[in-house]
């Protein structure tokens, strides 16, 4: 929860400059859940650099359309690197999904994969393996020391804008102009 007691779910998260750590340098994480024990999101501007769609349909026998080798397969995070979320628009109601907000939902049961194997996919969607996840209050800590900075999620900036410009947007629509950002905290 925020210092108000307010839910972060739904929102966007972005690395602040001074935040190093490679698993999150410059990431734009869409909030799946926030509350007293903890916060998990995933992380939508990392794309795997050896694993397609393909390859996990393949691992996991599911009978695929041709071309499913060009569906990129994002890092959603470091925590549960061999789990599969799918970060997703409409239709929901998928085994084990969860609504984020009323235009976004994540899932990560096997009847959501078949359907994009099948050509059949949610209307717009990531596939991601492992998500970011936090502590009760971990989060909170984080972001008083200027390490995240929050905004609206956004559906363009989650699944039209390219991923290398996910970051930049998403600052952005908050007003804020990335390159005139300190990676130095301070107290007014």
């Amino acid at each position: 929860m925020d210092q108000g007691g307010q839910s972060l779910k739904g929102q966007f998260l972005m690395a602040m400059p001074g935040l190093n750590d490679p698993n999150f340098y410059q990431s734009v994480t869409c909030l799946s859940e926030h509350n007293a024990r903890g916060a998990m999101g995933i992380v939508i501007n990392r794309i795997h650099p050896e694993i397609n769609a393909k390859m996990i349909f393949d691992e996991l026998q599911i009978s695929c359309v041709a071309g499913s080798e060009r569906i990129p397969v994002h890092i959603g995070g470091p925590v549960h690197m061999n789990e599969i979320f799918v970060l997703h628009a409409a239709p929901f109601g998928w085994e084990g999904g969860m609504m984020i907000t009323e235009e976004v939902g994540l899932s990560n049961s096997r009847d959501i994969l078949e359907a994009i194997a099948a050509g059949y996919p949610p209307q717009e969607y990531i596939i991601a393996l492992g998500c970011a996840g936090w502590g009760p209050g971990q989060l909170e800590g984080e972001i008083r020391s200027n390490s995240w900075i929050t905004g609206p999620y956004s559906a363009t900036i989650a699944f039209q804008t390219g991923v290398e410009r996910r970051w930049e947007e998403a600052m952005k629509g908050i007003g804020i102009d990335p390159a005139l950002l300190s990676d130095t905290a301070g107290r007014a």
